[in-house]
């Protein structure tokens, strides 16, 4: 039996915990699975597996050797592509990130680098929540956080810079009761739209060395960011918006950009991968691509 994938189904059986789940996650039958992993077995004299009915898990001796198998894995990785003279990158690649994100910025990206590599195909994963990248086979997450997840490893790739924007209408008919914004501490009088997918509604943000924290009225919740402006564009309140989105709407005049001397705190675009996963050299280029790119082409 082929020892490299023998070696991809160990880690992914150890990653996984279950045989059924890397079945379907490498589209091989289940049975296939146990064979590989027995010829596993027999080759490294070992029990990498302790299996039940109901769970499974690695030995002492299968946590010793997951590294190593993990590390001789990347080598004959590394020694494939060293053998690929055209030096020409191929195959499938899984990319998930936010849906606005995905629209506003890395349609015009992967487009341009499927261009330059005419034997890649991408597969990509357009949604708010957060994805279990082992789960669904992702290569690479494209996420726009302040901390990322600590069990996936990667690196930021750009920052993401956001304003508050209100529609010209809300903001001419609030003014009549509620006054002018003139400080942060306004904005609690105020309707506010809530981004869903933060923890808290509190709004961070700064002008010179003064810093201020608003616990915002969000009657209001929206798990998708386009979803959001479009509910600021609407009249139904104050929203803090990633620039990427926004900045065509204040241009247009469709939205006022409020307190522009305060500024939100910045937000990092993080290309970030499973660290139990190997990285591809395809899945590489991209993400300098993607870092080249987003420099390239502010927004």
């Amino acid at each position: 039996m082929d020892r490299v994938i023998a070696a991809q189904v160990f880690i992914d059986v150890a990653e996984s915990r279950s045989f059924s789940r890397t079945s379907e996650r490498l589209a091989m039958s289940r049975p296939m699975v146990t064979r590989y992993i027995a010829a596993m077995e027999d080759w490294l004299k070992v029990r990498l597996f302790h299996r039940t009915t109901r769970k499974i898990s690695l030995t002492s001796a299968g946590e010793a050797c997951l590294k190593d198998i993990e590390q001789w894995l990347e080598q004959a990785d590394n020694i494939t592509t060293l053998a690929n003279t055209s030096g020409e990158l191929s195959g499938l690649l899984r990319i998930t990130a936010s849906v606005s994100f995905g629209y506003s910025q890395l349609m015009p990206a992967i487009q341009s680098f499927m261009v330059q590599h005419p034997q890649v195909s991408i597969d990509i994963d357009l949604e708010d929540s957060t994805a279990d990248l082992i789960e669904k086979r992702i290569d690479l997450a494209l996420r726009i956080a302040s901390d990322p997840d600590p069990q996936l490893i990667g690196k930021p790739i750009a920052v993401c810079e956001s304003v508050l924007v209100v529609s010209p209408a809300y903001l001419a008919k609030a003014r009549k009761t509620l006054g002018e914004i003139q400080h942060p501490r306004d904005l609690i009088n105020y309707e506010c739209l809530g981004y869903k997918n933060f923890e808290s509604h509190i709004w961070h943000l700064s002008q010179n060395e003064q810093f201020e924290s608003i616990p915002v009225n969000c009657r209001v919740t929206i798990n998708e960011s386009t979803a959001l402006i479009h509910a600021t564009l609407n009249g139904m309140g104050i929203s803090l918006q990633p620039t990427y989105l926004a900045n065509r709407y204040i241009k247009e005049g469709r939205l006022h950009h409020l307190l522009p001397e305060w500024k939100p705190k910045d937000l990092s675009i993080y290309a970030l991968y499973s660290s139990r996963k190997h990285l591809s050299p395809s899945v590489r280029a991209l993400i300098d691509h993607l870092e080249n790119y987003l420099a390239a082409h502010p927004w």
